[in-house]
């Protein structure tokens, strides 16, 4: 907010206005602000930090980031979507009140283009330089007002689902605004010194007294209220609706969309981005359907995904012994050897952040393990609990079976989990139960799996475990063969590690990660499913019944409110796509 003067011009010493001399000289020592100027240049200031800091954790979480890596011990954890998201809407509302508290209060001119003209002015005098520091000042300010609108309209546009360049030129303006506030304080400084920053401190009327009763600062914030009320009642009008209308008899699941009951659906696309592979990308729209009969609730997701990966974290036989193909699962971060998946939640709450639930930083709970990836948690802190389908397409996914997970409360940490022994999740977890899979390896830390390892369980007949592996391409962006199985059924194709049946699999040999064993059980059993990948798309078909009886699960009954998120993995662990708006589901 741009409150620079001009340099007064010489004061007249004329007998009889000594004390006006004196006042005017003390006016321009110590100057005032009107109190406009300073509520609305706080309102902004504090909304533009707000928005800044958490808006640099936020990108501190992709791999790229270099400046707000290095500042991500300074910048706050937890769940900082909500703060980012209303102090945008709160610098919207700063901007749109500035404006017109400008024009109500006749100051338009006081960032007069015509200003920046001082700037060339010559002479070395005090006057002279004050004159060209005050053109500075107000160069900058039409700088900071352009940054800020890139970043309003960009944010938009990140908002609706749209990544690719534009993250890149949202954080990349955020960095310039970051170093705007220390050449702006300085600049200023420059001009009036210090007495110049505390005019911020010191609110003086407006000058003209018909200008102070149009009340301009309330006519500002008469105008500026509804015009933010207005963004957000849109955006909450603009959301998308799933409905999930009762038929009288569910779909075939292996007919996949080709059942005839899906064409009665309306689909509903929701824009992801900001994930990791999606052939560089890191986006892909996720198309999503649901119906209901009278016992089942049945959804269909079709998204696209270059590749069918299916190889999580194989391992392969050298001349030492096993290594792991992709040493980042040390720490919960692969992006290369890992399996596709989908996440879908289905949250009571519309809160940012898939429903509140998104804690970012190294160390969001003081009083628990540090993420291993260093990314942050997923819980909640009301004491409710996020229903979570997860499909894991190398971890039984492609034999019909879905995994029914939860997002709650953060769980007290097992001693294992504090002497990092154990990957701790905080509220992320499977639902009570058994569960069909378990890795082929054990556990091991940050710096682990860089050397061999031994496996649990080795091929019966490593020939045919070789062969159900289809064509072995270890591009990791490489589609597995079609009816090609990564894992192993540890009970009837697996026996337990012998050096002896070691030695009989050649070097060069690749070996499955997982081991499948008896399946889901209890709470995380119930979810069925189909899946098949063509014409570089993933089409993936499930059921659960309406009601499970389950804390951790939603009732999909006419009546409960619930909102919808969806996650798209491409052969990563857990760099997923993001949206950021939620979809309602309606029950019908």
């Amino acid at each position: 907010m741009s409150d620079t003067l001009a340099p007064h011009p010489p004061a007249e010493t004329a007998p009889g206005r000594e004390r006006q001399v004196s006042l005017a000289t003390l006016a321009d020592r110590h100057p005032r602000s009107d109190t406009g100027t300073i509520v609305i240049h706080w309102i902004v200031a504090v909304a533009m930090i707000a928005s800044l800091i958490t808006g640099l954790r936020i990108s501190a979480d992709a791999p790229v980031a270099r400046t707000a890596k290095f500042l991500a011990p300074l910048l706050p954890q937890g769940e900082v979507w909500t703060v980012h998201f209303v102090a945008g809407l709160s610098l919207f509302f700063g901007i749109t009140a500035y404006l017109v508290y400008l024009v109500r209060g006749r100051l338009a001119e006081r960032n007069g283009l015509s200003r920046l003209r001082a700037i060339f002015v010559s002479g070395r005098t005090k006057a002279a330089r004050k004159a060209r520091w005050g053109g500075i000042n107000v160069a900058l300010h039409w700088a900071v007002y352009a940054i800020t609108l890139i970043l309003t309209g960009t944010g938009i546009v990140l908002y609706l689902g749209y990544g690719g360049w534009v993250v890149w030129l949202h954080a990349t303006c955020a960095l310039v605004a970051l170093g705007y506030i220390a050449v702006h304080t300085l600049a200023h400084f420059m001009y009036g010194g210090v007495w110049q920053l505390l005019r911020l401190f010191r609110p003086a009327p407006l000058a003209d007294a018909a200008v102070r009763r149009s009340q301009p600062l309330l006519a500002a914030a008469a105008l500026a209220i509804p015009v933010v009320g207005g963004l957000a009642w849109a955006d909450f009008a603009g959301r998308s609706t799933l409905v999930v209308d009762r038929v009288p008899a569910g779909p075939d699941l292996g007919k996949l969309l080709d059942d005839p009951v899906w064409k009665t659906a309306r689909p509903v696309s929701v824009r992801t981005m900001q994930g990791a592979n999606f052939g560089g990308t890191g986006e892909t729209t996720v198309e999503i359907r649901a119906v209901r009969d009278d016992k089942t609730v049945y959804f269909a997701f079709r998204w696209w995904d270059p590749s069918r990966s299916l190889k999580r974290v194989p391992m392969i036989k050298r001349e030492d012994g096993w290594h792991l193909l992709d040493s980042n699962a040390a720490k919960a971060d692969v992006t290369a050897y890992y399996e596709d998946k989908l996440a879908v939640i289905f949250s009571r709450s519309d809160a940012f952040g898939s429903g509140g639930s998104t804690h970012l930083g190294a160390r969001p709970l003081p009083d628990a393990p540090a993420p291993l990836n260093g990314r942050g948690y997923h819980y909640t802190t009301d004491g409710s609990y996020i229903d979570m389908w997860q499909w894991k397409s190398g971890r039984g996914g492609m034999l019909g079976v879905v995994e029914d997970m939860h997002i709650g409360p953060p769980t007290d940490p097992t001693p294992a989990e504090r002497a990092i022994k154990g990957r701790y999740q905080a509220g992320y977890w499977g639902d009570p139960g058994t569960s069909a899979y378990r890795y082929n390896f054990r556990f091991e830390g940050p710096g682990g799996y860089t050397g061999a390892v031994e496996p649990l369980r080795l091929p019966k007949d490593w020939r045919a475990t070789k062969a159900k592996l289809g064509t072995v391409d270890l591009d990791p962006d490489a589609s597995a063969s079609e009816g090609a199985a990564w894992w192993m059924v540890e009970a009837s194709e697996t026996v337990p590690y012998a050096k002896d049946v070691d030695a009989e699999i050649p070097v060069g040999t690749v070996m499955p990660g997982v081991l499948l064993t008896e399946g889901y059980t209890g709470d995380r059993a119930g979810i069925t499913a189909a899946a098949h990948w063509a014409d570089d798309h993933w089409t993936l078909v499930a059921s659960r019944k309406v009601a499970s009886g389950s804390k951790y699960d939603v009732d999909f009954l006419p009546g409960n409110v619930f909102y919808l998120y969806v996650s798209a993995f491409d052969h990563t662990q857990t760099r997923h796509t993001r949206h950021m708006r939620p979809v309602e589901v309606l029950l019908r």
